[in-house]
């Protein structure tokens, strides 16, 4: 036996002194036999602690066990058990016996041929079991791997299906974080896109979690700009948050504790990084390799996903906005003024539309050039724009013309509204090859009252026939369908307004 080896061990269950003699003669140092008495056998302390290899069952201790001893030897598959007949047994009254479990029988005397054979065929059966209970295992551990790998399959086909049902990156990233909490235990998910803006400085959106705290709010602001900024090279030059959709059990997300519960993933597309995830997840065990690859893939998926909302975003950006003033287009107004009065006709709410007309336009092309002219559409659209509330809305109607829907104001609030409009263009100066020159506007106000049920193409051209009034007049004035409004009207209304 190699130096440092334990012995094999046998046991003896009745066995004589002589036959206990025999058997260890015949196997050697390399195995120990334990033997026990007649009237005595191995209690369950021995079957847990002990991994023999033969049981060696004298007939008459083996009959003498109680029926639960018998049974729970009979079921221990650790060893293998022989049954020793003394010179007047007959091997063929035992049939019985050896077809329920055990291995063979061997009478008396005990031979070295005898022992060694019964040692062989042990050894043989054992070699047997472990070569099957290895395949078992490797069977089980691959079924346990395919159905592993299926069950990621089914939740990438689940993620991309769900990642690809809509263009808005809130409802992605919902949806995002509602799959991933199935890989692994997370307390949030939050993300930084950010895009050029026209100066070629970066622009960003946060994605935050809801119902965080000042402090927390602060802090993963903070973490996505500074993850934003590592990836891009420099720093976001303006961003805007927007609150993710918060479960009704969920609890507010914290300031982290350490770093190792925060996963950031870049997100990129094309071969750019626009964006990066940020998973701040609970404490647990760590990732296995198919879940690490398999949150890799969904990251990818999930930047296609809010790469191509990105880009419909920018698109129906353009399709809405007129591309030389930046504010919104005809269509745009179109579907606009339609979505203000189903608002209107529902709630009963008051509503104004103006319209202006730049005085004389042509005559700015013809004296200034058309570059010029441009420039003036702009400053025009950028003055209308910087005078409202985030709930109006301004679009360039045509031409020279634009147009300014006013929700929840009446008639009164709308002509103060548009003729400090038309005052404050009336003091934007204007320079072309060092001469300075001015512009005005007309403009016509149209407004429904409370219960009113007018068409859009009614109240369009109410506002129309209030801006031809007041081109008729003389222009650079404010006229509604009741007629012009005049500057000390407009002062006594602003003095009412603001009192």
């Amino acid at each position: 036996m190699t130096r440092g080896m334990r012995p094999e061990q046998v046991w003896g269950l009745g066995l004589t002194d002589d036959a206990a003699a025999a058997i260890s003669a015949a196997l050697g140092s390399g195995y120990a036999l334990r033997n026990w008495p007649a009237g005595q056998h191995p209690d369950e302390r021995d079957l847990g602690r002990a991994t023999p290899l033969v049981i060696f069952a004298v007939k008459e201790a083996w009959d003498a066990l109680s029926p639960a001893s018998r049974k729970r030897l009979e079921e221990w598959e650790v060893a293998q058990r022989v049954l020793v007949l003394s010179e007047a047994q007959s091997l063929s009254d035992f049939d019985e016996l050896l077809e329920n479990g055990f291995l063979s029988a061997v009478s008396e005397p005990l031979t070295d041929k005898k022992v060694r054979d019964v040692i062989f065929r042990a050894q043989e059966v054992k070699s047997l079991y472990d070569d099957i209970f290895r395949m078992t295992r490797e069977i089980m551990l691959e079924r346990e791997l395919l159905a592993r790998k299926t069950d990621l399959v089914l939740f990438l086909n689940r993620f991309l299906t769900r990642a690809t049902e809509s263009l808005d990156p809130t409802v992605i990233l919902d949806n995002a974080r509602e799959d991933l909490e199935l890989l692994l235990p997370m307390r949030g998910l939050m993300a930084i896109l950010w895009q050029p803006g026209e100066s070629g400085e970066l622009e960003a959106e946060l994605f935050l979690e809801p119902e965080m705290d000042h402090d927390a709010e602060r802090h993963w602001t903070e973490a996505l700009l500074r993850q934003g900024a590592k990836l891009a090279g420099k720093p976001m030059q303006s961003y805007r948050s927007t609150f993710l959709d918060g479960a009704a059990d969920k609890s507010p997300v914290e300031i982290p504790q350490s770093a190792e519960e925060i996963i950031a993933l870049p997100l990129r597309a094309g071969g750019q990084t626009f964006g990066c995830l940020i998973l701040y997840r609970a404490k647990g065990r760590a990732l296995g390799k198919d879940q690490v690859q398999t949150l890799y893939a969904s990251v990818g998926h999930l930047a296609l996903a809010l790469r191509n909302a990105a880009l419909f975003s920018q698109v129906k950006v353009r399709a809405d906005h007129d591309g030389l003033t930046r504010i919104h287009n005809r269509r745009a107004f179109d579907e606009r003024l339609v979505e203000e009065l189903r608002r209107h006709q529902r709630y009963g709410h008051s509503m104004s539309l103006l319209m202006l007309d730049i005085d004389h336009f042509k005559s700015i092309n013809d004296s200034y050039g058309h570059l010029m002219g441009d420039h003036v559409l702009r400053e025009v659209g950028k003055i209308i724009s910087e005078r409202l509330r985030s709930t109006d809305f301004t679009a360039r109607y045509g031409g020279e013309e634009f147009v300014v829907i006013l929700p929840l104001t009446t008639e009164e609030q709308s002509q103060v509204l548009a003729e400090r409009l038309r005052q404050a263009i009336a003091e934007t100066r204007f320079t072309s090859e060092g001469k300075p020159f001015g512009i005005t506007v007309s403009i016509g106000a149209a407004a429904l009252t409370p219960g009113a049920l007018l068409k859009r193409r009614e109240l369009v051209d109410k506002a129309d026939k209030a801006l031809y009034q007041a081109k008729k007049l003389g222009r650079n004035q404010v006229c509604t369908s009741q007629g012009p409004v005049t500057r000390g009207e407009d002062a006594a209304l602003g003095a009412a307004s603001a009192g």
